[in-house]
């Protein structure tokens, strides 16, 4: 099989290596906060267990790519989750290095992913959730053009409080009324 990657203006996505475990643990609480949770330290080891279950585990139309710079500089990373293809519908997360963010970059990677679900696999909706604390998310996806569709109150529970989890969508139509059919 031939080696594949997308480019965005600015980025190369590819698939994760097991190189990449570098950007991983270089990735603070705060980050790992703002995805999910913050987890208890693992060892060298472990992380190589992850990273290495993560690269052979793919489920379905599931993936994780590792975004780099044109010098190959790491990024971040996004990745797709819950793929129905049934009712044509995928959830995705973001995790940006610090040093990355607020450059455009998070924007790019996500068009990226949309564009490719949409007009090559047919999917219908992305709804990505995103936490009422992380307001750096809510406006990226509100700026992208991504409705509020939903509110769960108090669903998670980080630095000593209890936080609502937003629900985000946007149909394949949508992304093409803003951002037309451009090629990968």
């Amino acid at each position: 099989m031939p080696f594949h990657y997308w480019r965005s203006d600015r980025l190369t996505l590819r698939a994760l290596q097991s190189s990449d475990i570098v950007l991983f643990q270089a990735l603070d609480d705060e980050v790992n906060r703002k995805v999910d949770m913050i987890h208890f330290p693992q060892s060298p080891e472990k992380q190589i267990q992850w990273l290495e279950a993560e690269q052979r585990n793919r489920m379905g139309d599931a993936f994780r790519w590792v975004a780099e710079t044109s010098d190959g500089e790491l990024v971040g990373t996004i990745n797709t989750f819950l793929c129905n293809k049934r009712y044509g519908t995928f959830k995705y997360g973001i995790a940006l290095l610090p040093e990355h963010r607020s450059k455009g970059y998070a924007s790019e990677m996500i068009r990226t992913v949309l564009r490719f679900y949409f007009h090559e696999m047919n999917y219908h909706k992305a709804t990505p959730h995103v936490y009422s604390f992380n307001t750096a998310s809510i406006r990226l996806h509100e700026k992208l053009g991504f409705v509020q569709e939903g509110r769960l109150r108090d669903m998670i529970y980080t630095n000593g409080e209890y936080h609502d989890e937003l629900h985000f969508g946007m149909t394949a139509s949508e992304f093409g009324q803003l951002y037309g059919k451009q090629e990968l």
